[in-house]
């Protein structure tokens, strides 16, 4: 499927249109290789082009959240909460109409599915949950709450270059997370001092929708059907001593009593140049297929 067409479609949810790609033939795909659903968040869908050049024996699909990328929502400033990123993946798949699907999330995508397979446990075959920032399963997960507040306050009184550059020095830190870090300069980061007076930015709108501190129900998550697979950075540190996503999965696969799945790379593993970060894009699907079952 190298060569494979890729096929634009929409989906109407409330207040809001999706984008998504179909790489390959829904045709193609049977039950014991249904599509395989790449989600990110608020990454939108350009990211995964390094991971869709190394899987091109499987149908994909390739998605937009409704805050990102080519998809649209009625008011762009307005919080987005885990459940509605959850609610419009489930859209998606019931406009595909060949669920249940294999789904790779990752970042905020990976807390978006663990709702959505709360929730709607036949929409999904098998789930990798890469890396998800569920802090609030964390020992430091109140320091890390107010952290998002204070940064999402920071980004509401000044613009992105001061929220954004709390938000990278909040996930880049290893370890417990006080409260009393030093507060980043933007500059450091390459960010822009000045205000350029838009407050559209879909990072902070899933920080607005309480993405930082937001746990579904995990005991649906343990019964549902689908196989629940954690994934996590080899280079993003261990339990304790590691970045707040990293931590958070290796947290979130304790509470599903499962064991977390290491993958090649970080939390950008799979990047093969996107965004200029480079991480074990080969590696990262090789061992991606693995936990798919080929």
């Amino acid at each position: 499927m190298t060569d494979a067409p890729r096929t634009p479609g929409t989906v109407a949810v409330p207040g809001a249109v999706l984008s998504f790609d179909v790489v390959g033939d829904l045709a193609d795909a049977t039950p014991d290789r249904p599509p395989l659903v790449l989600a990110g968040s608020p990454m939108d869908s350009t990211g995964f082009g390094s991971l869709v050049a190394r899987l091109d024996d499987r149908v994909l699909v390739l998605t937009d959240p409704r805050n990102v990328g080519r998809s649209t929502r009625e008011d762009d400033t307005a919080a987005v909460t885990p459940e509605q990123h959850a609610d419009d993946l489930h859209a998606l798949v019931e406009a595909l109409g060949v669920g249940p699907v294999d789904l790779f999330a990752t970042s905020g995508a990976a807390v978006n599915s663990l709702f959505l397979v709360a929730a709607h446990p036949d929409d999904v075959r098998v789930l990798v949950a890469h890396e998800p920032p569920m802090a609030a399963l964390l020992p430091d997960g109140a320091a890390i709450g107010r952290a998002c507040d204070d940064l999402v306050a920071a980004y509401d009184a000044a613009g992105i270059g001061p929220g954004m550059a709390r938000f990278i020095s909040l996930v880049m830190h290893r370890g417990e997370w006080t409260g009393d870090e030093p507060v980043p300069d933007p500059a450091a980061f390459g960010l822009p001092a000045e205000d350029d007076g838009s407050r559209n930015d879909g990072l902070m709108a899933n920080m607005r929708g309480e993405g930082c501190t937001r746990v579904p129900d995990l005991a649906a998550v343990r019964d549902a059907s689908t196989t629940v697979l954690i994934g996590v950075g080899e280079e993003s540190g261990g339990p304790t001593d590691g970045e707040i996503a990293g931590r958070a999965g290796y947290a979130v696969a304790r509470e599903l009593g499962v064991e977390p799945v290491v993958f090649p790379g970080g939390h950008n593993g799979f990047l093969g140049g996107e965004y200029g970060q480079t991480g074990k894009p080969d590696e990262f699907a090789a061992t991606l297929r693995g936990v798919l079952g080929g």
